[in-house]
């Protein structure tokens, strides 16, 4: 098994609305499983790219339970792709998955550019921010809403808890290896 991240979704959705904040709960809960952790609606006034979606919108974060292998990044993006497409065309929501870990967040894209690579299947991977000494830190190419800080609060307790599930694994898996026989 390769490395395990938090698995975190960041949806775009036109802003104080409760018919579409209900419909992406659901959505979220039936593709990915009931969340652990959930921060927002914050305002997102950044960029006019997503007024497809609505006039005003909002971000809103679902972070899930447990270490999920970051290999299944590509997955995650795909079934967000479908639920956007389910939302309408054109569509209501954006869905960005990625994970957490302890050095960095990263995120699924379907857009190519200088700064991601490709993983599978259309989908990019996008080191969006880095952790150092607890602080994040942006890159150049980082998203204005992620460079801002608005959301390193809720990321922070994110990584505090995938830390903490390293180390119940770790004391686990000693656990099971003492209790098994010598061969």
């Amino acid at each position: 098994m390769g490395p395990r991240g938090r698995l975190l979704v960041g949806v775009l959705l036109p802003a104080s609305d409760p018919e579409w904040e209900a419909w992406v709960r659901a959505g979220i809960r039936r593709t990915w499983g009931p969340p652990q952790e959930e921060a927002g609606p914050f305002p997102f006034p950044w960029t006019d790219y997503y007024g497809e979606i609505a006039p005003r919108l909002e971000r809103r974060f679902w972070a899930f339970p447990g270490l999920r292998p970051q290999e299944h990044l590509a997955d995650w993006k795909l079934q967000a792709q479908a639920l956007e497409r389910e939302s309408g065309n054109p569509r209501r929501i954006n869905v960005d998955p990625g994970y957490l870990e302890g050095a960095k967040l990263l995120l699924a894209s379907r857009k190519n550019h200088a700064h991601r690579i490709y993983l599978r299947d259309g989908i990019y991977g996008e080191v969006t921010l880095t952790c150092r000494g607890g602080r994040f830190t942006p890159f150049p190419y980082t998203f204005p809403d992620y460079r801002s800080g608005l959301y390193d609060p809720f990321l922070r307790a994110l990584r505090r808890e995938w830390r903490r599930l390293l180390r119940t694994e770790g004391a686990e898996r000693a656990e099971k290896q003492r209790k098994e026989p010598s061969a």
